[in-house]
């Protein structure tokens, strides 16, 4: 790794003896203070690129492009060539070597009070393992991307922060936490369009921190065929990491389906999934789609949509006036419930994204995809405007994603702790479903036991509400809901909400799922 520091030449060369005394008048006067480097200047870049038509990256060459998955992993950067490590500051950063997966190259810049220092790849900063390449033929061939470290669970050891690797994918963690789900920098036609489209993040400018800084701030410049977008991320490490967003976006030509915020995560099973053959009860990054909706001002409502693992793709959409979050969390953070000495699921953290300011009239929507392993990425969750900016015309949005562990966002009176799918002791009819779902929140807490709580429940056409219930849960202090649903079309599937309820007012966030066509 190495650092280009860019000079400026002046020539002069008058031709008359007036343009001789002025140029050196300019020589002699000092030079002016240019501006420093920052948000604005990406969005320029983004904007003049959205002008004109897009053009492929240049790839890495064949001989890193051919490194297999074992090879790649094979090359790993030197810690003690991080950047910034011997000035001794807070933040570090270290590269990931461009190959493999990652054929299209990053570059990567420093800004160093408010000038920017292009960082050059430099072979020696990596150990290549059993690979036998010839780096000399490569010259400045980039990276694939970069992580922060930095003192996150003790003063003693520089922990991972944040990874910014592939496409325009990011994801963070907190303290005590492990690697989960991941956010991207922007999602095109994951549902509705012929073709989904992955922008990418082509280049990086990182802010130096000051010796005694408690954040770092990265400026991204975003590409695709069909958008450009400039971002500022602010990294705020410590119990519940967060990244604060701002972000121009503009489009080359229209899409059907423009994705803000967009956050990526597993589900395999859990509890309200049938599932025998794995030793480990629940398999997942995120257990479900948290929405708050409204302005903030008790007109609004708390959704909780359980993530299911589909035998074919299925797609939700949650319409909403206003936006006051959303998230996959995985709220599940007992050890019982994954049983998985290595993974850690109960340890992944959850993701809710806070706009800043009024997003307007949009949705939200959940993408659900089949799989058969835990290696697969198959949720995708993300905020979509009702009107999407034409070609040309700017996007400007704020937003901060909280990466939260044990503490986490919960609606104010009640939340769901679990959804449990299957029959009892007596057996179920042919296209019967019962589902056991707990409750717990200050709403709920002291209640006594023959309070009039109802579970008010909501189907759509293709179901009959057989049964319903709803009673204290002696064993934690919350509350169960139960009920039955009989499905009238078994080529279609079903739709239910429920929430509890006493006199007139809603003690829980809204429960609803999702029961899959066979």
């Amino acid at each position: 790794m190495s650092v280009t520091t860019p000079t400026t030449v002046r020539l002069c060369l008058p031709a008359r003896w007036a343009a001789a005394i002025a140029c050196a008048l300019a020589l002699a006067l000092p030079p002016a203070v240019a501006a420093a480097f920052g948000f604005d200047d990406v969005a320029a870049r983004a904007q003049a690129e959205a002008a004109v038509a897009y053009r492929a990256p240049v790839r890495v060459p064949a001989d890193l492009a051919a490194l297999s998955y074992d090879q790649y992993r094979d090359i790993r950067f030197k810690p003690a060539n991080a950047l910034w490590r011997r000035d001794g500051l807070p933040f570090e950063l270290m590269f990931f070597h461009a190959g493999g997966f990652f054929k299209e190259p990053v570059a990567i810049h420093e800004i160093v009070a408010g000038s920017v220092r292009h960082i050059r790849f430099d072979p020696a900063d990596f150990d290549y393992g059993k690979n036998r390449l010839t780096p000399s033929a490569w010259a400045d061939v980039g990276f694939a991307g970069f992580r922060i470290h930095y003192p996150l669970n003790t003063p003693a050891y520089k922990d991972e922060l944040a990874v910014f690797l592939g496409a325009s994918y990011f994801r963070a963690v907190g303290a005590g936490q492990r690697y989960g789900l991941s956010a991207r920098g922007l999602a095109l036609d994951t549902t509705g369009g012929a073709r989904e489209e992955f922008p990418r993040f082509k280049e990086f400018w990182i802010e130096r921190p000051a010796a005694n800084a408690r954040e770092l701030v990265v400026y991204a410049l975003l590409d695709s065929p069909r958008a450009t977008g400039a971002y500022r991320f602010t990294l705020v490490p410590g119990a519940q990491s967060q990244v604060r967003v701002q972000a121009r976006l503009f489009l080359r030509a229209g899409v059907t389906t423009l994705g803000i915020a967009p956050l990526t995560s597993m589900f395999h099973h859990a509890e309200n999934t049938r599932r025998h053959d794995d030793f480990r009860p629940e398999l997942h990054d995120s257990d479900g789609l948290m929405v708050a909706t409204g302005d903030g001002e008790g007109d609004g409502e708390w959704l909780w949509r359980p993530l299911v693992n589909p035998g074919r793709p299925v797609a939700t959409s949650f319409a909403v006036r206003e936006l006051r979050g959303f998230g996959l969390m995985q709220r599940d953070r007992a050890f019982a419930s994954y049983e998985d000495l290595e993974a850690r699921y109960e340890r992944r953290p959850s993701a809710w994204v806070v706009p800043e300011g009024r997003w307007g009239p949009g949705r939200v929507e959940l993408l659900l995809l089949p799989t058969t392993g835990e290696f697969d990425d198959n949720v995708v969750a993300f905020w979509v405007p009702a009107q999407a900016p034409a070609p040309g015309q700017a996007l400007d949005l704020a937003y901060r994603i909280v990466f939260q562990g044990d503490e986490q966002q919960r609606p104010p009176n009640g939340w769901t702790v679990q959804s449990r799918l299957g029959r009892g002791y007596e057996k179920q009819a042919q296209g019967e479903f019962q589902y056991v779902v707990d409750f717990a929140g200050p709403a709920l807490d002291g209640l006594p036991a023959d309070a009039d709580v109802r579970a008010v429940i909501t189907t759509d056409r293709n179901a009959r509400l057989i049964e319903r219930n709803a009673y204290r849960n002696e064993a934690t202090g919350g509350w169960r809901m139960t009920l039955r649903v009989q499905r009238i079309d078994a080529t279609q599937p079903i739709e239910l909400r429920a929430f509890l309820q006493r006199d007139s007012h809603a003690l829980t966030e809204t429960w609803t799922t999702f029961i899959p066509a066979d």
